[in-house]
């Protein structure tokens, strides 16, 4: 197995990151390109013996990072943007070629986002205090106390970008890192530990492992050495790690899958509404706060229909490095064959296809709408992960949120209505960690971010980010007893 690949004229190193050296596996396993099934290459596969290696460096890096002043973390952190940004068009390629999404958005939206993740907590870090308080006399100062080793672990579905809303809080923390990319998606991940190295990281402070789910998972989510585990991916995954996690009682913050709904009210703007709805096949509908139940007040179900079907037809779907294309592939074969098999299932339980409903060639699914969907099916309830949509109708606000909250999860909600009284009643009663209205994916780092239900435990983002990766610390000092002579 070679150590490098190239990706579209881009050098990638396959090894591991682990302690501030590239470190080699006896395994391997094939990464493939979504948008054409072409070999991209061998990727070490980690198993207990890298994940053993990579918590012991992140420990033995630990005090030096967390007792690194705050302005120095920082300046790193600002030196890891900076080296992103020169990188851009590079991280974009790869990212597009290894996962299938668009380059023309890695280019200007996600890789530009991943340099502000980092410029963000560098500076939030700088900024972060709490007002000193008085109780009897006696001063209260809370602190904010770096955690120690931590274990992120993150998806395909948008690879860099996600790694770092992760990775950028807690170094900003002082906390040190060991970063697990998913395994159909991992080469953004390696180039990240590049950057960040001649950024300046101290060595250890950032490892970077791959492998495949519990082969290397369990061995991080169980050790004793770790202080935190973050995870953004499914249900079930997450609680394999919530039971491995359990036995040293390490926290979690999970961010897990969504089935939001989008509220259309008869008094909205139908062309907004269309849009907003057109916009959940973003990324092949590949994306966990995706709006994929269209609920549609009665009077106006027929010419949202019309016109959703006018403007979603005209998607072109093809090559995500094209410039026209709208519309990826899906990651792999695995996930392919998992969106046609709920789309069939549904079909054949008397769903119909208003468009799509189909596979194309390769890894490429047609983006689909399905109505006369009962509330209680399998394509209404659970997460698909594609660009399938399903279509509903409602008469009135109180349908409109039963049927909005009748899932198992809470993510986030769109809401689209010209009536600002309806939208605060609606959306104080729906279930989710985020609620759109008139609006959607607009998303501000210093906002809380999480989900509900299944959806997620815990919140990240902002304050909320340094309060999970960091052990919060009140010191109470009394009013007297200075004065003593020490002799």
């Amino acid at each position: 197995m070679s150590d490098n690949i190239t990706v579209a004229g881009v050098s990638v190193d396959t090894r591991h990151w682990i302690g501030g050296e590239r470190v080699a596996s006896a395994g391997s396993f094939t990464d493939h390109s979504p948008i054409d099934g072409t070999v991209l290459g061998e990727i070490a596969r980690g198993g207990p013996a890298e994940a053993q290696a990579a918590v012991a460096a992140a420990r033995d890096a630990f005090p030096g990072w967390a007792a690194t002043p705050r302005a120095e973390r920082a300046r790193i952190l600002h030196a890891v943007a900076d080296g992103v940004e020169k990188r851009i068009e590079e991280l974009a390629i790869v990212e597009t070629t290894d996962n299938g999404a668009l380059l023309r958005s890695h280019r200007r939206g996600v890789m530009p986002r991943v340099a502000h993740n980092f410029r963000f907590f560098a500076d939030w870090l700088l900024r972060l205090d709490h007002e000193d308080f008085e109780t009897r006399g006696h001063t209260n100062h809370v602190s904010w106390d770096p955690a120690g080793p931590c274990v992120l672990i993150t998806p395909w579905n948008a690879p860099l970008m996600l790694a770092t809303w992760k990775v950028a809080p807690a170094l900003a923390a002082g906390d040190t890192v060991v970063l697990k990319p998913a395994e159909w998606s991992p080469l953004t991940a390696s180039l990240l530990a590049d950057i960040a190295a001649e950024a300046g990281l101290p060595a250890g402070v950032l490892n970077v492992v791959q492998g495949y789910g519990s082969e290397i998972g369990d061995a991080l989510t169980s050790h004793p050495d770790v202080r935190r585990i973050s995870f953004t991916g499914s249900v079930p995954t997450a609680k394999r790690i919530a039971e491995s996690a359990a036995a040293n009682l390490t926290p979690l913050s999970l961010e897990l899958g969504g089935k939001s709904p989008l509220l259309v009210f008869a008094d909205a703007d139908l062309d907004l509404a269309v849009d907003l709805a057109v916009e959940q096949y973003d990324n092949a509908g590949q994306v966990c706060l995706a709006a994929t139940r269209l609920l549609v007040e009665e009077p106006v179900a027929e010419e949202f229909t019309r016109r959703f079907v006018e403007k979603a037809t005209a998607l072109r779907q093809g090559d995500p490095r094209d410039e026209d294309t709208d519309i990826g592939p899906t990651i792999h074969p695995r996930q392919l064959e998992k969106i046609d098999g709920f789309v069939r299932r549904a079909v054949a339980a008397g769903a119909r296809a208003v468009i799509g409903g189909r596979r194309g060639d390769g890894q490429y699914y047609a983006p689909t709408l399905l109505t006369d969907v009962a509330q209680d099916s399998e394509i209404v309830q659970e997460e698909v992960f594609g660009p399938v949509l399903t279509l509903q109708t409602f008469t009135g606000e109180d349908e409109a949120v039963r049927l909005a909250n009748d899932t198992r999860f809470g993510l986030a909600a769109t809401v689209a209505t010209g009536d600002r009284e309806r939208a605060e009643r609606v959306t104080a009663r729906l279930v989710a960690g985020t609620v759109w209205v008139n609006c959607f994916f607009v998303r501000d780092l210093q906002a809380p971010f999480g989900g509900s239900r299944q959806s997620g435990v815990g919140r990240e983002g902002g304050t909320w980010s340094f309060d999970f990766y960091c052990d919060l610390k009140n010191t109470v000092t009394a009013p007297k007893g200075w004065d003593r002579d020490h002799g």
